[in-house]
Parts: structure tokens; C-alpha cells; sequence
């Protein structure tokens, strides 16, 4: 692929759109982050407070800490942490910055003022709306589609920002419809690496430095570490040991930033950490490394562009199919192992259900990096899943658009059943 091609700019575009930086788990932090810009648009701290939010953003945040705040957690603190202590010109690294008074003065927050929270439908899945108010004066702030996308700001009536929110187009971004898997392997086999370096120096960073926490501190149920004292210490077991093991810490008060991939630091995780430790068990190089991480990355995005950004079915699933594409290539596999891989890795784990952000996530995690390694090993030894197996059928982009409307549409009322059973209907 040349870089004068469309395809190509696009490919680096997606690329930078997706790999940024967040604090904490991305639904939360997206409520922080329109808690933070209503109150900046007040103007003060407000003496009241609702919330609505679509249930798969409940579902989100209702289960996870929100890092630094010493523990607080649910969607009354996430909204705290952002009006007390944000600053939304950060976006998702909103409540990056926050001092020990601070964390205090968030306590006497929700312990004073009154904060209502509304499951809302309006015809989407990824919704926040936030006003805050200060006596008669008020301010409003949508976010609708995905997490940084202000749509609406509102000030006593007046309104300061008003973008249509057309379903759930990602307006704004670029044009995700461009991904498929053959210009992904083209692409990531032939990308001057000094147009994707940045991005990925700073995934191996962030994300290498979250999963050592993980594994040397106290998070969750402490998967990473489990896996390694059960299975020990070979590359299959740190690929998902380290991926875990970040989850671990992020789902769990971790106040180290994550690189995210389709809104999720868990995928951001997932396919790049198992990736990594396969890069160093075989000496890859800087170069492979990269090429390898630009596969997996994009092979994860393509998979999540049908599913939407939230939805029953765990991302991680994709994540781990797209890390398995990436161990291949490292491994010396080409274009027909990469994708004999993704389809395998979808046909044994597909179906995971996302019931929230939490500390199983890290689980589900090694399950599904599990199952991207086992895809890969079936195909070197002559084994495969074919079309009419399930929901595998002929050719890769065909299997990822069924994983793409089993995710959205056949999802959507185990989602609601879900959604159900969290907010005890």
C-alpha cells in the first residue's frame, strides 16, 4: 500500500483516532469528562445533579472504581470526580490530576449534594447527559455515539453547541467501512513505521507499565498473577497473564493511563500486551513489533465497527482474535494463517456476554487470548472451523459481518435483560 493512497492516510487516521490515552475505565471516565465540561459551563460547583444515562453506560459504570478517588465507585462518583476535580480540555485523562483535598472534597460532595441518576432510551446505546445546576442557573451536556463526542451544551436555555445525532454514526471520525482484512495485512506489511511509531510507542508504554502493577500489586481477583503461579511462565501463559493482570489493575482503582482501542482499555490491552510478550519471546525486533501491533490493532477496530461501542457481547473477544492475527504474523505466518486465525478465535468464544465493567473482565480477558493463541496452533496443524459450522461461513469479512450483527442486533435483548438484572428490575 502506498502512502499516497487513500486507504493509507485513513489506516494512519483510525489509528491515531483510536490509540489515545485514558484514565480509568472509559464509560466512567466519559461521564466524568461531560460532568466536567457542565460544570465548567456553570461556572461553579453545582448544588444539584441528574444523570441520565442509557443502560449499556450504567451497565458500565455502576460496577468499577473510578481512580483517584480513593476507591469511590458507580455513577454518583464518577460524576463527583469530574465536576470536583476535572479538567475537561483532557478529555478521557479528565481526572488525571487530583489532589489528596480533593478526594475529600468529593466524599462531602455526595454526602451533601443530591445526585439523581435516570436510565434514558433515546434510541441509542452509548448516551450521557449531565446537568448541573446552582440555584436557578443551569448547564447541560450530551455525549451520544462515543466517548469524547460532545453533542450539546446548554447554558439556562441557551444553547452553545447542538450537533445532530443521526443513530449511531460516529460523525467526525474516519470512515471505519474502509477496513477490511486484506488492505489491514497489506497495510501493516508495508506502513513506513515512522507514521504509526508515536502511537504505538506509547501503547507499549502505558500499557506494558499498567499489567506489571497489575501482577505486582492487589487488584481484583488477581487473574494475571493466579494464571502464573497455576500454569507458569511459558509465552502462551504471560501473553494472557499480561493481559489480565493490566485489567486487573484498571478495573480496580489503578490510577496508571491505558492505551484504548475502540473505546476500551481492556481491548487496547488485549491486543497489544499477548502480542508483546510474543514479540520478545522470539526476538522480533522493533520493526516486526510494530508491523505486528498495527495488524493486531486495526484487525481489532475492523471487528468492533459492526458491534457499535457497547453492546452484551465482551470485546474482548475481538481484541483476543485480533491478538491471535498478531501472534501469527510473529510467529511467521501470512495472510492465510492471520485470518484462519481471527475466524477460529471467533468460533470458540464468540457469545461471551459483557454484563459490565469489573474484575471478571481480566478472566475473560485470558479466555479470549486463549482462544486467538488456540486459532492460530489449530490452523498450523491442519485444523480449522468451516463455513456452516455455527456462525462461521465463507471468508473472513463474511464471518465478522455475522460477528458484527450477532454483537449489535442479536445482542440487544440480552442486553436489556442484563441491563435488567444490574439495576434489580
Amino acid at each position: 500500500m502506498q502512502r499516497s493512497d487513500e486507504k493509507y492516510q485513513a489506516y494512519v487516521q483510525i489509528l491515531k483516532e483510536e490509540l489515545v490515552p485514558a484514565m480509568g475505565c472509559t464509560e466512567p471516565i466519559a461521564l466524568a469528562y461531560a460532568a466536567a465540561k457542565a460544570r465548567e459551563v456553570l461556572g461553579e460547583i453545582p448544588d444539584k445533579v441528574h444523570i441520565g444515562a442509557s443502560g449499556s453506560i450504567i451497565k458500565n459504570v455502576k460496577s468499577v472504581i473510578v481512580p483517584n478517588t480513593n476507591h469511590l465507585k458507580g455513577i454518583p462518583a464518577a460524576a463527583t470526580a469530574g465536576i470536583i476535580a476535572g479538567k475537561a480540555e483532557k478529555e478521557l485523562e479528565v481526572i488525571a490530576e487530583v489532589t489528596q483535598e480533593q478526594t475529600k472534597d468529593m466524599v462531602k460532595f455526595l454526602d451533601t449534594v443530591p445526585v439523581s441518576v435516570e436510565h434514558i432510551d433515546n434510541g441509542i446505546t452509548f448516551d450521557i447527559i449531565v446537568i448541573v445546576s446552582k440555584g436557578d442557573s443551569y448547564a447541560k451536556v450530551r455525549i451520544a455515539n462515543y466517548h469524547t463526542n460532545i453533542v450539546l451544551i446548554e447554558k439556562d436555555g441557551e444553547k452553545l453547541l447542538d450537533a445532530p445525532v443521526e443513530g449511531e454514526n460516529e460523525e467526525g471520525l474516519t470512515d471505519r467501512s474502509l477496513l477490511d482484512m486484506e488492505s489491514i495485512w497489506d497495510f501493516a506489511n508495508t506502513v513506513d513505521i515512522q507514521d504509526v511509531k508515536e502511537v504505538l510507542d506509547r501503547q507499549i508504554e502505558y500499557n506494558t507499565a499498567i499489567a506489571k502493577e497489575g501482577l505486582n500489586g492487589e487488584y481484583g481477583a488477581n487473574i494475571g498473577s493466579v494464571l502464573l503461579d497455576t500454569y507458569g511462565t511459558d509465552v502462551r501463559t504471560r501473553a494472557k497473564a499480561m493481559a489480565a493482570a493490566g485489567s486487573d489493575a484498571r478495573m480496580n482503582g489503578c490510577e496508571l493511563p491505558v492505551i484504548i482501542n475502540a473505546g476500551s482499555g481492556n481491548q487496547g490491552m488485549t491486543c497489544s500486551l499477548p502480542v508483546l510478550e510474543y514479540a520478545k519471546e522470539k526476538e522480533a525486533g522493533k520493526e516486526k513489533t510494530y508491523r505486528a501491533l498495527t495488524l493486531s490493532n486495526l484487525v481489532a477496530i475492523h471487528q468492533k465497527t459492526g458491534i457499535g461501542r457497547l453492546s452484551a457481547y465482551c470485546g474482548a473477544v475481538s481484541a483476543g482474535a485480533a491478538a491471535g492475527a498478531g501472534i501469527a504474523y510473529l510467529c511467521g505466518g501470512g495472510y492465510e494463517e492471520a485470518v484462519h486465525t481471527v475466524v477460529n478465535a471467533l468460533a470458540i468464544v464468540s457469545g461471551m456476554v459483557c454484563d459490565g465493567a469489573k474484575a471478571s473482565c481480566a478472566a475473560k480477558i485470558a479466555a479470549s487470548v486463549d482462544a486467538g493463541i488456540l486459532g492460530y496452533n489449530m490452523y498450523l496443524r491442519g485444523q480449522q472451523f468451516y463455513a456452516g459450522d455455527g456462525i462461521v461461513t465463507n471468508g473472513v469479512e463474511a464471518t465478522i459481518t455475522n460477528i458484527g450483527r450477532l454483537g449489535k442486533e442479536g445482542m440487544r435483548e440480552t442486553n436489556e435483560e442484563i441491563i435488567k438484572m444490574m439495576i434489580g428490575e
